[in-house]
């Protein structure tokens, strides 16, 4: 007796339901592309100021205490 997992037809019928919105020859209009990916970008900074300790400390982010070394700075 073997146990299928639900998870699998959903997840192709939601994709089924989203490709419907949009017709074969239609395509998104450019305000709206842009629109999106500027929220996505906000989104990932937004993401990243709120986890940046997390970050830190696993190594993806630079020390931010650091600062700029005086030699580079003009008088």
């Amino acid at each position: 007796m073997q146990i299928q997992s639900k998870a699998l037809p959903q997840s192709f019928s939601l994709r089924r339901a989203l490709l419907g919105f949009s017709e074969p020859g239609e395509s998104s209009h450019p305000m709206l592309v842009f629109s999106a990916v500027v929220l996505l970008a906000l989104f990932a900074i937004v993401q990243i100021d709120l986890h940046s300790a997390q970050l830190q400390a696993i190594g993806l982010l630079g020390q931010a205490a650091t600062g700029i070394d005086p030699v580079f700075m003009s008088p």
